[in-house]
């Protein structure tokens, strides 16, 4: 028996499905741990009834079902996660494609049925344990910079207002530490109180962000280092890029081999055949964060610091016809490889 949860903040919706797409029952379960223990008595209930064992599928979006994940793989269930896509795709076979709770989890069972050997398990490691502490913090960080990067914005937009291009002769970087102690102080007796206060607000929760930045930069070392992963050793792979990497990956085996990875990475070519022709194309499919940092590795690399290999691999392609667009494309699928024998065997990267 297929049982598809649609994972909300508060509750989860549960519909069971037979082998043969018979719709068995629905019920909506709360978020509490004696709602996970009503939840399997339900579906154990509902299982022998039809004489099937249960099999659960999960959509979550926002990690509000770990927990129900955690409970089900503890107390021995198989669990699958279903890409909130896969059920899109789903429900727009339909004739009326309607959305609702109960059709989502019921959409979620339904490409469990058509896919269940495809749909990647949830496991509970050390390594996908210590993946998703890693992601946590990576996000956080991911925000911040952003902030950061919005207020550089509205901050530039200030000092023009107050002392018009003249600011940009007093630094080359308007934005380092000095320039931000200088602004914190600094005095203009032609612009508005209001305006000076806005500018020196927006100092402080500039360098409040810089020293949060820099703590989870510190964090974010000290857990890939705990991680026992060796991929920052890599050429062109610092710890933002190594982080995303082992974040999104979680526990390597999870993959079988390198090809594996790469299509779930999006780097993999993509089959595009009929009859004689054999073509292949681009993908743009699979993991966008991780497909982002090969794709940021694979340029620091071929960079004039970066590696003299990968440089004459990229070159080489060139000289064989491809586009420098291709070569790199090819350079991206064999750091793949790299980063994928590094994490399984935990070696140190050789140049």
């Amino acid at each position: 028996m297929l049982v598809g949860i649609d994972v909300h903040k508060d509750t989860h919706t549960a519909v069971g499905v037979s082998p043969f797409g018979e719709k068995l029952f629905e019920l909506t379960v709360g978020n509490y741990q004696k709602d996970f223990v009503d939840l399997t008595a339900k579906v154990e209930a509902a299982a022998r009834d039809a004489k099937l064992s249960p099999y659960f599928g999960l959509e979550d979006c926002h990690g509000y079902g770990e927990r129900l994940a955690t409970y089900l793989d503890a107390v021995g269930y198989s669990v699958v996660q279903v890409a909130s896509t896969l059920v899109d795709r789903q429900r727009h076979t339909n004739t009326h494609p309607e959305k609702s709770d109960s059709l989502d989890a019921q959409g979620v069972a339904e490409v469990m049925l058509r896919k269940s050997d495809k749909l990647p398990r949830y496991t509970v490691t050390e390594a996908s344990t210590i993946a998703k502490d890693i992601k946590d913090v990576a996000k956080d960080r991911e925000n911040l910079v952003l902030e950061r990067t919005r207020l550089k914005n509205q901050l530039h937009d200030l000092l023009h207002r107050i002392w018009n291009t003249a600011y940009r002769e007093k630094f080359i970087d308007p934005f380092s530490q000095k320039a931000m102690r200088y602004w914190s102080r600094a005095q203009c007796k032609d612009a508005s109180l209001f305006l000076m206060r806005t500018m020196k607000r927006k100092v402080r929760r500039l360098q409040a962000l810089h020293i949060e930045i820099k703590e989870l930069d510190h964090e974010l070392v000290r857990l890939v280092k705990e991680s026992g992963n060796t991929i920052a050793t890599a050429s062109g792979c610092g710890v933002v890029v190594a982080s995303t990497i082992i974040a999104e990956i979680g526990d390597i085996n999870r993959f079988r081999s390198p090809g594996a990875l790469a299509k779930y990475a999006g780097c993999a070519p993509r089959e595009y055949g009929s009859g004689k022709k054999q073509r292949y194309r681009k993908s743009r499919s699979g993991n966008r964060r991780l497909n982002s940092a090969f794709h940021l590795m694979a340029l620091t690399q071929i960079s004039p610091t970066g590696n003299d290999k990968a440089r004459a691999y990229f070159r080489k392609k060139i000289s064989e016809g491809k586009t420098k667009s291709q070569a790199l494309v090819y350079l991206r699928r064999q750091l793949v490889n790299v980063i994928w024998c590094m994490l399984k065997y935990k070696t140190v990267y050789r140049s």
